[in-house]
């Protein structure tokens, strides 16, 4: 039976990660906004089942990485540690203008189901995400690599079901404001780069101290 002694801060990270807006809760809020909250609920739905796969590839990937080579994996780490870095810079400099959000051509539920996960599933950035995310957090020597992923993919996973449907519920219920305040949707600059920094920094400086 493995542990998971980075899972306080694992959480705190998560939980952060997926309360500030991207392209997912754009999408999601689209939808919403624009054809109501079963089409928002079935934007999320298809959005976690694209997230899933990317989780369930990077376990697997990356396990498999684990077992033929120790110092594979730590490369692996590091390299993850650069690119959140990188993210986290790049986020900060980059100033996103606050554009409206354009109305969506309305869709059948069974074409935003699909097309909601051919958008996470398809998205490289949210693959390179959980390749560089997720291996700060397990611990070979704590356990079932596989299994460390797959619950720390599955917590994420659900963390963004619960804020995501938050975000199509309340876009539903409240869009004519929504509409009026684009720019909550890109009021992630300094926090989202800020964490992307934090995580890269904190997980270079630990692994090497293991060293």
């Amino acid at each position: 039976m493995f542990t998971l002694p980075n899972l306080p801060m694992f959480l705190l990270a998560g939980l952060i990660l997926v309360l500030t807006p991207g392209p997912a809760v754009l999408y999601i809020v689209t939808r919403s906004l624009d054809q109501g909250r079963v089409a928002g609920l079935i934007s999320v739905l298809s959005i976690e089942i694209g997230n899933s796969v990317h989780v369930l590839a990077a376990a697997l990937g990356l396990s498999a990485i684990l077992m033929s080579s120790a110092l594979a994996f730590m490369i692996i780490k590091y390299l993850g540690a650069a690119y959140l870095i990188y993210l986290g810079i790049r986020r900060l400099f980059t100033n996103i203008p606050h554009e409206s959000i354009a109305p969506a051509k309305p869709q059948s539920l069974r074409r935003i189901f699909a097309q909601g996960v051919l958008v996470a599933v398809l998205n490289p950035k949210t693959a390179l995400f959980f390749l560089a995310f997720l291996p700060q957090f397990v611990d070979p020597a704590q356990g079932s690599i596989a299994g460390q992923f797959l619950t720390l993919g599955g917590l994420l996973v659900l963390m963004a079901f619960v804020t995501d449907t938050m975000f199509a519920l309340l876009a539903s219920t409240f869009n004519q404001w929504f509409k009026r305040t684009p720019s909550l949707l890109h009021a992630d600059r300094y926090v989202v780069g800020s964490i992307y920094i934090g995580l890269g920094v904190t997980a270079a400086l630990t692994d090497a101290k293991q060293h």
